[in-house]
């Protein structure tokens, strides 16, 4: 059989993805692995933020179109950075176990600053410059600290890292995930609670994408795919799917697997983080989307929609 040419982004982080799910094949007995770089306009155009850009597909457009046209077999990609809606006739599934989902703050070397939680960090007796690329991430913080001096960071994580160090910022924040398996977790200085900071859908989770009608790819895919993940992933997509929201929406949602049930946190926010719904309800493994469907009727219910209105036509 020949080798299975696996699409992917070419920061390091993307490479150590496709690396694992390509190690995972190869475990399962499947046959032989090739990279395929590809170089997205998200990659090309680092100076302008996500939004103004077109929003989360800019990372992924052109390699699902390398896999529409049957130049790669699969891709590998953070399930963060899916749009709600991929091209016609493409599939995806969860690989691999979920990594910790949480952001986390990473502070300069030098000055330590103090790791025993949130106010040490953000307290109201300093204004940190705090570098981010997500309004999801921003708009919480600011809800709960609105002193923060937050702007906006774009760039691969040694990029950012870079950054901070040259005196561009006082902290990051950035996905735990990331920082773990690019052999950095040592840098994290707090990692964000749930009831502080809920992640962004799918943030953690690898997930490889297919061609639906690719049988073989499809069974394949399901001797690596992951129980828990797959159930995560289903839930909090079922979320973005049912609010109509993408990356220019500051949305939120993790959920939480024990055994056969789920519990699902979700959260929508003004920009400026003025105003916060949240939402939790509880389901089954059996039925993850209907959780998902679930949780954005909550919020819908609780007040999301102005919110979400807002967000859409602040853009």
């Amino acid at each position: 059989m020949r080798r299975l040419r696996i699409g992917t982004r070419g920061s390091p982080l993307a490479r150590w993805q496709a690396e694992a799910v390509a190690a995972a094949i190869a475990r399962a007995g499947g046959p032989e692995t090739e990279l395929v770089p590809i170089r997205t306009s998200g990659d090309r155009t680092v100076s302008k933020p996500i939004s103004s850009l077109g929003g989360k597909r800019v990372f992924v457009k052109e390699i699902e179109e390398a896999l529409v046209d049957e130049r790669v077999d699969l891709a590998v990609h953070s399930a963060k950075d899916l749009p709600a809606e991929r091209l016609p006739g493409l599939s995806v599934q969860a690989v691999l176990p979920r990594e910790d989902p949480r952001d986390a703050v990473v502070a300069r070397r030098s000055p330590a600053h103090a790791a025993n939680g949130p106010d040490a960090l953000f307290g109201s007796d300093r204004a940190p410059r705090v570098g981010t690329g997500s309004v999801r991430r921003t708009a919480q913080l600011r809800h709960a600290y609105p002193h923060l001096d937050i702007a906006a960071i774009r760039g691969n994580v040694g990029t950012r890292l870079d950054k901070l160090e040259a005196g561009g910022f006082d902290l990051l924040v950035l996905a735990a995930a990331g920082l773990v398996r690019l052999d950095l977790a040592a840098r994290i200085t707090l990692r964000l609670p749930f009831d502080l900071c809920v992640p962004a859908p799918g943030q953690g989770i690898v997930c490889a994408e297919y061609r639906g009608n690719d049988e073989a790819m499809r069974e394949l895919l399901a001797t690596i795919a992951d129980r828990d993940s797959s159930a995560a992933l289903a839930a909090e997509r079922a979320l973005v799917t049912a609010l109509g929201a993408d990356c220019q929406v500051p949305l939120g949602g993790v959920t939480t697997v024990a055994g056969d049930r789920l519990v699902l946190r979700g959260v929508v926010a003004s920009p400026d983080g003025a105003r916060l719904v949240l939402h939790e309800s509880e389901g089954s493994t059996a039925a993850p989307a209907a959780l998902g469907a679930q949780v954005a009727a909550g919020l819908l219910a609780a007040g999301a929609g102005p919110l979400l209105d807002a967000a859409r036509s602040s853009r």
